[in-house]
């Protein structure tokens, strides 16, 4: 059983499909017995940059290189890889048992030898005493464990999993994250993990790759892409935000000052940003609070004009100035915390008002990386 992963470095990758462009070129650095994710939304290159990795999709330019191996021009079966479909494949007239050796088997190993090692890798992913069932007879969330079991068999340094959780309920994904990082930490394996459900990617992974049309935005681990979003669009698409929109007033080192429909907004400059120019001020909905509890730079006055219980949080919606709105997410504190007033003031730090230039909020893609994967073809 492998017990250390192998760095994956992708230099200069990209990715075309006749005409459509599905992959930038782009250069990507994983580290040895990381849990990686790759996170975007459908069509945005995670998957074919997932399959340039496995070596079932040649890249127009670049080198993959793992270990500090070129593997660019191997097939998947030479790569020190594996990859869980999000299917997962499993044959369904084999047992548990068989499904896990069946990759062992096709290596030539002796019967006794990899049914030994079949359930050592069920005991490693809590299935001991499943061996003997079919696929079918086991629970959603014990065949995901199977097909990681199949696939750490050939003793891959490296773990490719195509968002294997998209077909689980809520409680099962939650569930199901927990085991994945386990099963990764004690194997040691590199994981690359690709997903479009940020709290998979801020839960699971040691560090994040956000991408976009095709490129990767911002590299960085989950606090930090969560807390200091590089650019609108990750800011956007990993968490909610509050938007509002104005012009550069003054820029001072890290800080800017932007005229909103809602007043004067001090906040931290995020990207290229010039006095006069069009931007947009992001603040999270969780670092809004009562002006009155916390003495922020900015403050704003709101009519109440809505309140949701979300069990442990209370999201309350307030109507400001010039059709604005701005979301707050509370603490719920019970009958006591109940808000009476219609009138409100509210406020946030400056440090967590990112402002971005003005981006307009993404349209939905003309085409998927998966519909030209299939013209392609």
């Amino acid at each position: 059983m492998v017990t250390h992963g192998k760095d994956v470095r992708l230099r200069a990758i990209s990715v075309d499909f006749g005409a459509f462009r599905a992959v930038h070129p782009l250069d990507l650095e994983i580290e040895a017995g990381e849990f990686f994710s790759i996170l975007g939304p459908s069509g945005c290159g995670k998957t074919t940059l997932l399959r340039v990795t496995a070596g079932f999709q040649q890249p127009t330019t670049g080198r993959v290189l793992i270990g500090g191996s070129d593997t660019t021009n191997l097939g998947p079966n030479q790569r020190p890889t594996a990859l869980i479909h999000q299917n997962l494949a499993l044959f369904p007239l084999m047992s548990v048992i068989e499904n896990v050796a069946f990759g062992l088997e096709a290596r030539g190993v002796p019967r006794a030898e990899r049914l030994r090692r079949a359930e050592e890798l069920l005991s490693l992913v809590a299935l001991d005493g499943l061996g003997g069932r079919k696929p079918h007879q086991i629970s959603g969330g014990q065949r995901q464990r199977v097909a990681v079991a199949r696939a750490l068999a050939v003793e891959p340094a490296v773990l490719l999993l195509d968002e294997p959780l998209s077909s689980l309920d809520l409680k099962l994904r939650s569930h199901m994250r927990a085991e994945l990082k386990a099963i990764q930490r004690r194997t040691g394996v590199t994981f690359v993990y690709i997903t479009h459900d940020q709290s998979e990617a801020l839960a699971m992974s040691d560090r994040i790759a956000v991408m976009n049309e095709g490129r990767i935005e911002q590299v960085d681990t989950p606090d930090r892409l969560y807390a200091s979003p590089a650019t609108a669009f990750v800011a956007r698409f990993v968490g909610e935000q509050n938007e509002l929109p104005g012009k550069i007033v003054s820029i001072e080192g890290e800080r800017c000052l932007v005229a909103t429909a809602v007043g004067t907004v001090e906040g931290t400059v995020r990207g290229a940003l010039k006095v006069g120019e069009r931007a947009v001020v992001m603040v999270r909905p969780e670092r809004i609070g009562f002006a009155a509890e916390m003495d922020p730079v900015n403050r704003v006055e709101g009519n109440l004009d809505g309140r949701v219980l979300e069990g442990p949080t209370v999201v309350y919606t307030f109507a400001l100035a010039g059709g604005a709105r701005i979301t707050m997410h509370v603490p719920n504190l019970g009958l006591r915390g109940a808000l009476l007033a219609s009138t409100h003031a509210v406020g946030f730090h400056a440090d967590d008002a990112h402002v971005f230039p003005h981006v307009s909020p993404d349209l939905p893609a003309k085409g998927t990386e998966r519909e030209a994967e299939a013209a392609d073809a």
